[in-house]
């Protein structure tokens, strides 16, 4: 007999990926240039030259075992040396090797995190609008997830509702910042209020609470934000990174957990997190992977494509009347929708092959995200659809 668990989640698939296939399907009868598929966050920034020239030089020089055969579980150890020591030359932290731990992307990441601090029945919390994926990240491992509703006037956290939900079972808060999907990246303000809140919960519960943030966006942030490493303002904090985004490069699945080294038993994260994978079976990254990028450490794709893009979209979708916090990085944007139902409006939106996606999966009704890593002309181009999106649906023109 098969899983019952597994099959009764085909009923409730990614709404992200659905909408993607239905670009994809609707692409192939009109020519995907004449889709607008805003519906998923795959980077369309072309990889770095300098990670390319890297793979070739290692393929032509490097012997097979040490390119393709398996790493040690938590990481090659060069490798890790040289994560640790780029994070504190960047961030002014005090990793060594011993705190890294590499994994097969954020989520692989996350999936370990908050293994390595909860046991089944305790609770995680995290901030709406947040990844849908974080319910599966958090609730297969027996942990239970709750949700901090937004604050739609900021998109940062709300406190009100945050300590509503602080309780003896909660061990592990979960941030992702800059945010997928609000584009809103955390403050050195909230950031540094949270630590505080939560050095005082710990005190008073009498046991640890891990923070775990979420950082695949970490380095699309844009001019003038202020966008804090958060392990530097809370010692208990583990810090889940992966190249997808600022390399361009999401199908090599590479990411790590950094462990601060004043968290509680930071010295035994790694070696745990090498114990779970045995259980989850999500470890040991590709080896030339790990190489190819310790070799590049500080380079990234042209990432200000982005930043141009949110300008053409936010400027536009104010202009037709939308509410709208503007982002200050990642390629999101998260306006609210014309109508209560964000669903029937991203339905609507199909009509004329504008491919968004509802808030409702991010725990954010009434809102919608559009991810513009797509490129700039396409952006452009679509401005007219969205037009003739609004006007014709909503009875609403340019202002």
């Amino acid at each position: 007999m098969v899983s019952q668990k597994y099959k009764e989640m085909l009923s409730a698939k990614s709404v992200i990926r659905e909408m993607s296939a239905w670009a994809v399907k609707r692409g192939a009868e009109i020519g995907y240039e004449n889709v607008f598929d805003y519906s998923l966050g795959n980077p369309s920034v072309p990889v770095p030259q300098e990670f390319t020239d890297k793979m070739i030089e290692l393929l032509q020089t490097r012997s097979g075992m040490e390119l393709h055969g398996y790493s040690q579980s938590q990481g090659i150890v060069s490798v890790r040396e040289k994560f640790a020591d780029y994070l504190n030359r960047t961030f002014g932290m005090n990793y060594t090797a011993e705190h890294i731990f590499m994994t097969t992307g954020a989520a692989g990441a996350i999936a370990h995190a908050v293994r390595a601090v909860t046991q089944p029945g305790d609770e995680v919390i995290t901030f709406a609008p947040y990844f849908p994926e974080y319910n599966h990240y958090v609730n297969q491992t027996g942990a239970v997830l709750k949700v901090v509703p937004a604050d739609t006037k900021s998109f940062q956290i709300n406190f009100d509702e945050l300590e509503k939900l602080l309780n003896p079972k909660t061990m592990a808060l979960l941030i992702n910042t800059p945010n997928n999907p609000s584009g809103i990246v955390y403050s050195t303000e909230t950031i540094k209020k949270l630590a505080a809140l939560l050095e005082e919960k710990q005190k008073e519960y009498g046991h640890d609470i891990f923070l775990i943030s979420d950082e695949p966006y970490r380095d699309i942030v844009y001019a003038g934000v202020d966008a804090p490493y958060v392990s530097k303002l809370y010692d208990n904090s583990l810090s889940c990174y992966s190249y997808a985004k600022s390399l361009s490069i999401p199908g090599e699945r590479l990411g790590y957990i950094a462990a601060n080294p004043k968290c509680t038993d930071s010295e035994l994260i790694s070696v745990m997190c090498s114990q779970i994978s045995r259980g989850i079976g999500h470890n040991c990254p590709p080896s030339i992977i790990q190489i190819a990028v310790s070799e590049v450490l500080g380079v990234t794709a042209d990432l200000s494509v982005y930043e141009k893009n949110m300008n053409i979209l936010y400027d536009e979708l104010v202009k037709l009347g939308f509410e709208c916090v503007k982002p200050g990085g990642t390629f999101y944007i998260f306006p609210k929708a014309l109508e209560e139902d964000s669903v029937a409006f991203c339905q609507k939106a199909l009509k004329y092959d504008l491919v968004l996606v509802s808030g409702d999966s991010f725990g954010c009704p009434g809102y919608f995200r559009m991810a513009y890593c797509i490129e700039t002309e396409k952006v452009e181009r679509s401005l007219a659809a969205l037009r003739r999106f609004v006007e014709k649906e909503y009875n609403i023109k340019k202002l």
